[in-house]
């Protein structure tokens, strides 16, 4: 049984990575797998396993899940509203100047997509930056370009804080990374990017006019966006000062913007802000629910106990490396999940440069990363071909931010 467990986690990650292939969406068949797996483990236990003890695994497992989701389900929440009022577009263009050169734009794009991306989920930081890029309509190698530099600066700005990337979230519940510690691998994560739209900034010398669009804010709208930013500098200073999981500070905020919207719609039964909920990336979460059933599934069999031999072969700093280039390959949240199931111990410093190698590493290829697979299908000029182009580039920034977040790690624990 333990064999046919393996294939079918074999089928599900092959199912991900031939996703645009076969035009099946990922979620559905990493769901189907996932729950799949876990009923064949009760109806066929091993010897000497009750079904009591098969159901206290997968509650210990759904517990994770439920975490995760719910957080993410809230964060994606308040974004969905936002991005529905104009707020983030209106913010964009309001500081983007009327003319500016395409050199000086690439850096300015790159620092939007970094930040954004930090408060945001991947998905709709992609989604905007894209947005943003396409609307300058460019020439096809200069849209390339860009879009490279959105992909990098998305995962780039995700991994200093549990707002902006799952595998970051993941090892932060994991207690393998504290949140204030997270938010020093800003520092190489900011300079890697920098760096990188240096080297891509080479032949772009034209001068492009901006045209802004105009919106009017009104009061629920900028309420929310005050409401986010207070809520997610709550959940850093709750969870630092006194222990509050993330989950519970997020759904506070959640709570609070409905009841917001209720005082402000009170005569008005157009706007329900519980309708946002329904319009969030459902099929990423369901991702996420069937890739962690079926990497705690692989847990419970002892398959990710060969995992951690890579450990026993190299020094930490190499293996975390070498996991950061993996994740080009391999879906990132499965192998984090992998990761931390298999009870790898290193130190704290080690654990933030794993954090900045499994978030940043799947930028080296375009299907290594959400960000790259949103940018491929929404982008014409930019395929797998075309992407491995700035391999070399991505691959150098990558290595320097790698560098940069063992150094900061080194330095907050000597």
């Amino acid at each position: 049984m333990h064999t046919v467990l393996i294939i079918i986690a074999v089928i599900a990650f092959f199912m991900i990575v031939l996703e645009d292939v076969l035009h099946l969406n990922k979620a559905k068949t990493t769901l189907f797998l996932g729950t799949l797996a876990w009923i064949l483990l009760f109806v066929f236990p091993e010897d000497g396993v009750t079904p009591k003890q098969i159901q206290g695994m997968l509650n210990e497992n759904l517990l994770e899940i439920a975490s995760l989701w719910l957080f993410l389900m809230a964060a994606m929440t308040f974004v969905a509203f936002l991005n529905h009022q104009g707020l983030i577009e209106s913010v964009i263009y309001k500081f983007l100047p009327s003319k500016v050169g395409e050199k000086k734009l690439l850096f300015m794009v790159a620092i939007f997509s970094f930040v954004f991306s930090s408060l945001s989920d991947n998905i709709t930081a992609t989604l905007v930056s894209v947005a943003l890029v396409l609307s300058l309509k460019l020439p096809p190698k200069k849209t390339l370009k860009f879009a490279v530099m959105v992909v990098f600066a998305v995962n780039s700005g995700g991994v200093s804080l549990i707002t902006g990337d799952v595998t970051t979230l993941m090892i932060f519940l994991a207690d393998k990374v504290a949140i204030q510690n997270l938010l020093w691998l800003s520092l190489p994560s900011f300079v890697s990017v920098l760096f990188l739209a240096g080297l891509l900034s080479f032949g772009l010398k034209e001068e492009l006019v901006i045209k802004g669009v105009e919106r009017r804010y009104d009061r629920v709208g900028m309420s929310i966006a005050v409401l986010f930013l207070f809520t997610i500098l709550a959940t850093i200073i709750l969870n630092v000062l006194a222990g509050v999981p993330p989950v519970l500070t997020f759904l506070f905020g959640l709570s609070m913007m409905f009841l917001i919207g209720r005082l402000f719609y009170r005569e008005d039964d157009r706007e329900n802000m519980l309708d946002y909920i329904r319009v969030i990336e459902f099929d990423t979460l369901l991702f996420f629910l069937g890739i962690l059933l079926l990497v705690g599934m692989l847990k419970e069999i002892g398959v990710l106990d060969n995992l951690v031999t890579i450990y026993d072969t190299l020094p930490p700093l190499q293996a975390n490396y070498v996991m950061g280039l993996l994740s080009s390959l391999v879906d990132n949240v499965p192998l984090t999940a992998a990761l931390l199931k298999a009870n790898i111990e290193m130190s704290p410093a080690s654990w933030l440069s794993l954090t900045y190698g499994v978030g940043v590493g799947g930028s080296l290829l375009i299907i290594g990363s959400a960000a790259g697979i949103v940018a491929m299908s929404k982008i014409a000029e930019v395929t797998f071909i075309s992407y491995m182009r700035f391999s070399f580039y991505l691959f150098l920034a990558y290595t320097l931010g790698f560098a940069g977040s063992y150094a900061v790690g080194t330095v907050l624990f000597s």
